[in-house]
């Protein structure tokens, strides 16, 4: 990414959505291959990623700090930046749950709502990569469009999730933490859809 003169935002931004995609595939992975004597190695993995995601985001900031005049509006490019860091931190912290919570064994609906994570993400992407040409894009609309169905598919996961838990589980420990864990699930749905959201009312501020 260059941060230089000709620093642009709009890379920045697809960059750094590029690690929700890395992250959400090592939390696939993760669970596919689950091994508990492993889950400190992934977690420390996953938290790398996380880093070097929250380094682009501070090259935004300091970048805004130092700009005459940004191509939209301050306070829009640091909410979006925000935005696609929380997907990342929401992502990181399945996998923290699940450390934290010490599980043994993963529940055969998990790996569904990672795989779902996975497409948001993707789609968030693919929308942050039409951002730049919003006026002449003819695909941002429908990505944004995505972003909100599979949100609408994991709030469905969610509910299904919690609703099986509680009638298939009766260690109470291991349902306060499944039930923590299926709720981080459930944010980086809702974080992505919070970058579809803010990209439409830019797009809608500056059209």
């Amino acid at each position: 990414m260059n941060k230089g003169k000709d620093f642009n935002y709009f890379k920045a931004f697809i960059y750094s959505s590029e690690y929700s995609i890395k992250t959400a595939e090592l939390l696939i992975n993760t669970i596919k291959n689950f091994d508990v004597i492993k889950i400190q190695e992934k977690v420390e993995e996953m938290h790398d990623l996380e880093h070097t995601a929250d380094k682009i985001r501070h090259d935004i900031m300091n970048r805004l700090v130092k700009e005459f005049l940004p191509p939209i509006e301050r306070e829009d490019i640091i909410n979006l930046a925000d935005n696609i860091d929380s997907v990342i931190d929401s992502i990181e912290d399945v996998l923290i749950g699940i450390d934290i919570f010490n599980v043994q064994v993963i529940r055969p609906e998990i790996l569904k709502f990672t795989e779902l994570i996975m497409d948001c993400c993707k789609s968030m992407n693919a929308a942050l990569k039409e951002f730049e040409n919003f006026k002449k894009s003819k695909t941002l609309q429908w990505a944004i469009i995505e972003i909100n169905r599979l949100e609408e598919q994991g709030d469905q996961l969610y509910i299904n999730g919690m609703r099986n838990l509680y009638k298939t589980t009766k260690d109470p420990v291991e349902l306060i933490g499944w039930t923590e864990i299926y709720r981080r699930l459930e944010k980086c749905c809702d974080n992505c859809e919070e970058v579809a959201n803010n990209l439409e009312n830019i797009v809608m501020k500056n059209s």
